[in-house]
């Protein structure tokens, strides 16, 4: 019985340890038990080589980033959640 036990305890302490590097939700995903993403990747259009738009949605917010060489701009935001990127973008 106290075998088990330590086992248990040293189960429960691997895990918490993993979680507070990170690891456990690779874990997790290589299981296949999935947790819903708050920050999702919509649309991207390159303007240019250095120039893009990109679509974000970020919980219930929609936003419209620009990406150039000195970096990211907000440029628009939107409430709401749609599963269209083109819903989204109005």
């Amino acid at each position: 019985m106290l075998a088990v036990g330590l086992v248990a305890v040293l189960l429960a302490g691997t895990l918490l340890w993993l979680r507070r590097k990170g690891f456990a939700g690779a874990a997790a995903n290589l299981l296949g038990v999935r947790r819903p993403r708050r920050l999702e990747m919509l649309d991207r259009l390159s303007l240019t080589p250095q120039h893009s738009l990109h679509l974000v949605r970020l919980g219930n917010r929609t936003l419209l980033l620009g990406r150039s060489p000195s970096g990211l701009a907000l440029l628009d935001t939107a409430e709401g959640r749609s599963d269209n990127p083109e819903e989204a973008a109005r």
